[in-house]
């Protein structure tokens, strides 16, 4: 894990470093001119997703105008970062965000939290970000709603530890929007059991949509602590995002895992900020991530076994996917 760790502190600094902002005054064509040419300049996925961001400024700067308010102003540019279809690019002002949400609201929920707790009830174990309990048919249940919620080791060993009399776990990282790679980290490297390649880093050296360092390997190294080595079911739905994206790619190379659910929502770009005259800030990827086989895996990761809750279990407050985690689990 701390390659991974080293290598975006390396990218941090760098990137701060020589992220070298071009003068721009503080009127509505100023903001948009310098909005434009940070994304020109420092966003990572132009020819991946095959974006004409020379056509989009010649669109969107027929609409800006000095006339207009900050709202306005705040709509167009906004719309204008939409335009690149990424859940890391963000406008942030003081009166609202900038957000593109359309990785995940034209996809089914496939999570229903009143339906979870039919199965965990309220009497479920809290272990720093994990809710956990052994059911009962003697599957163990994993529940981790967010990279951004802490968890150490101690929390991840005495998890594991109890549910070592499992036939199997589930784990469950649905509706995960992400958070802190290092907890994604820490948390996939309790399945590994010996030093493994689960991906690439690479970042921009020059101002060119093509200009990208080469590729530097990513690693998961197990866990000195208590090691899961029964099988894993990883449930996966589409609003999995960032962190939680990146974890299902790591997880995917671990032994006796199985991805079950929704393809995943993606959100491989290590995201960035900078700042416009005005003082609205701009998030934005700007490293990509790779998988092992040097794949993007911005537009999200399909599961092993594809599966959606139906609407006869919904009805019956039954969860498909967790009944089809058991099926898998008790199967050889």
């Amino acid at each position: 894990m701390r390659y991974r760790f080293i290598i975006i502190l390396l990218y941090s600094i760098l990137f701060t470093s020589c992220f070298e902002e071009d003068k721009y005054i503080n009127t509505r064509k100023g903001n948009f001119e310098a909005l434009w040419k940070i994304m020109d300049e420092h966003y990572c996925f132009f020819n991946y997703k095959n974006i004409d961001w020379n056509e989009i400024h010649t669109r969107y700067s027929e609409r800006i105008s000095e006339s207009m308010d900050n709202d306005a102003l705040f709509t167009v540019l906004g719309e204008m970062l939409a335009e690149v279809q990424d859940g890391h690019v963000n406008l942030v002002a003081n009166h609202n965000v900038a957000r593109y949400w359309k990785w995940f609201e034209d996809y089914p929920d496939n999570f229903d939290s009143k339906i979870q707790k039919n199965y965990i009830g309220t009497d479920y174990g809290i272990a720093g970000g994990l809710k956990y309990k052994i059911l009962d048919d003697n599957i163990g249940y994993i529940y981790y709603g967010s990279f951004s919620d802490g968890i150490g080791e101690a929390n991840i060993n005495q998890v594991l530890d109890r549910m070592a009399v499992c036939e199997g776990i589930i784990l469950d990282i649905r509706d995960n929007g992400g958070g802190l790679l290092t907890n994604s980290d820490k948390l996939a490297s309790h399945f590994f059991n010996q030093k493994t390649l689960v991906g690439y880093i690479t970042h921009k050296t020059g101002k060119g949509h093509d200009d990208f360092s080469k590729p530097y390997e990513i690693y998961v190294e197990p866990s000195d602590g208590v090691k899961f080595q029964k099988k894993v079911v990883l449930l996966t739905n589409r609003s999995c995002y960032s962190a939680a994206n990146d974890f299902v790619n790591s997880m995917r190379y671990a032994p006796n895992v199985v991805i079950a659910g929704d393809r995943t929502g993606g959100g491989s770009g290590l995201p960035f900020s900078s700042e416009l005259p005005n003082g609205w800030s701009i998030r934005f990827s700007a490293s990509p991530i790779l998988d092992a086989e040097k794949n993007h895996t911005e537009f999200g990761l399909d599961p092993d076994v594809d599966v959606d809750m139906t609407d006869e279990d919904i009805a019956k407050g039954t969860d498909t996917i967790i009944e089809r985690a058991r099926v898998i689990i008790k199967s050889n």
